[in-house]
């Protein structure tokens, strides 16, 4: 990924983009690039009214008048809020925030496993962007059937599984530097080459952000400095400051923050992501619960890296990196509620097939369902019990019950038994 060089704005600049504030053609495209809140990297290859650099002060100088500062020690980020990204905000706090029936009511009974779901989901991807090297399809079958990992890449996963289960019983707390540990020392458990690393911060300035060519993306701040950064972000995280921060925003620029800092030797990442989940459930963003955000952004992983990249290069501007990343969390809203339909779409056309003298509870149903589609293989009742967050004697009963209405057969194998569609 080649590094962009932002120009400096020197006094010629200035005085030839003063010269272009009455020229209407210019200033359209001014606005425009700033509503879309485009980095040099992509203007100055574009054919503009005027020349890159008179475009690109003009852009900075009304992105200024904007610009709210957050400042930690020896650094100060910007950020402004463009007008997509209020829109983006708007929806999430009617479809997000406290009350979930804008989106899941028709879960009904199904809420828990929606989220059973998402924190697997959430786990595999988080790690496929740090490199597990694992198929969706066969982590995903590791985490509903309890496999235990047979490798680092698996272990990684497991690793985020159990975490983001965890987080939701963390949200009493405050973010201290001990609960960033906490949560490092979850994810990177049994999986890093030095086993000491895990559970501490960083204690030397080796470490440097490299692309698949070898280019140093980013150098974090030296590790002497970082008990103070992480006090400072902390405190960041609780207090409202001069100004009001959005939730979401201020949990993206946590997000961003720890990536910058780069406080620990491995699993950094991970951590960003995962306090940023947690973040959000500590406001209230309950939706969150039901989204898989790493999915959308291993999709879009080329721009993650770019939203951190000119956030850096343009004087750290973190726009870049809150509208990409409220770019993402709206299109987790809406495969949210794809899927929601599709699922209770094909569930009612699974219950419209079945007898009415079945008598299967709904449960029996998606899971009858879960095997239709399936097609091959067995599910067992631990399965049964962790995806559909059940006693394992309810699991048991609902998969015996199948059994004895003939849409199962089962077979055992050791003490545990395996239960097989049967086909009509």
């Amino acid at each position: 990924m080649k590094i962009p060089i932002v120009p400096e704005i020197t006094d010629d600049d200035m005085r030839r983009a003063m010269a272009h504030l009455a020229d209407q053609a210019v200033m359209e495209v001014v606005l425009d690039a700033n509503r879309r809140y485009l980095h040099w990297d992509e203007v100055r290859y574009r054919e503009l009214p005027a020349d890159p650099h008179t475009m690109w002060t003009l852009m900075k100088l009304f992105r200024r008048a904007g610009t709210r500062s957050i400042t930690f020690p020896d650094l100060s980020f910007g950020y402004a809020i463009p007008d997509g990204c209020l829109e983006i905000l708007h929806h999430i706090d009617k479809t997000a925030g406290g009350n979930l029936s804008a989106i899941v009511d028709t879960a009904g009974h199904d809420k828990e496993r929606y989220i059973i779901s998402s924190l697997m989901e959430e786990a595999i991807a988080s790690n496929q962007l740090e490199g597990a090297a694992t198929t969706r399809r066969v982590a995903l079958r590791m985490l509903e059937e309890q496999r235990k990992p047979v490798n680092r890449d698996e272990r990684m996963i497991v690793n985020g599984y159990r975490t983001m289960k965890e987080i939701r019983s963390l949200l009493s707390e405050d973010l201290t530097p001990d609960l960033l540990l906490r949560l490092q020392r979850m994810i990177t458990d049994d999986t890093l080459d030095d086993p000491s690393d895990v559970g501490r911060l960083r204690d030397n300035d080796e470490i440097i952000i490299l692309d698949g060519s070898g280019t140093v993306l980013h150098t974090p701040p030296p590790c002497a400095r970082i008990p103070d950064l992480l006090d400072a972000l902390c405190r960041f995280a609780h207090t409202t400051g001069d100004f009001f921060i959005h939730p979401i925003v201020k949990g993206i620029i946590l997000h961003f923050l720890i990536g910058y800092i780069h406080p620990f030797n491995d699993g950094n990442g991970r951590t960003a992501r995962s306090l940023f989940y947690w973040y959000v459930l500590k406001n209230d963003y309950w939706l969150f619960e039901y989204m898989p955000i790493s999915r959308v952004i291993y999709t879009t992983r080329g721009q993650y890296k770019r939203a951190y990249l000119y956030t850096e290069t343009d004087d750290l501007d973190l726009t870049y990196f809150i509208t990409y990343n409220l770019r993402v969390i709206g299109e987790a809203i809406t495969d949210l509620q794809r899927y929601i339909n599709n699922n209770q779409k094909e569930l009612h056309a699974a219950i419209s097939s079945l007898e009415p003298s079945d008598e299967l509870s709904l449960r029996q149903v998606e899971i009858l369902r879960r095997m239709m589609k399936r097609g091959e293989g067995s599910i067992t009742i631990k399965e049964v019990s962790e995806v559909y967050h059940v006693a394992y004697a309810t699991a048991r009963s609902d998969l015996f019950g199948l059994v004895n209405h003939g849409y199962f057969r089962k077979r055992k194998l050791g003490r545990e038994y395996l239960f097989f569609y049967q086909r009509e």
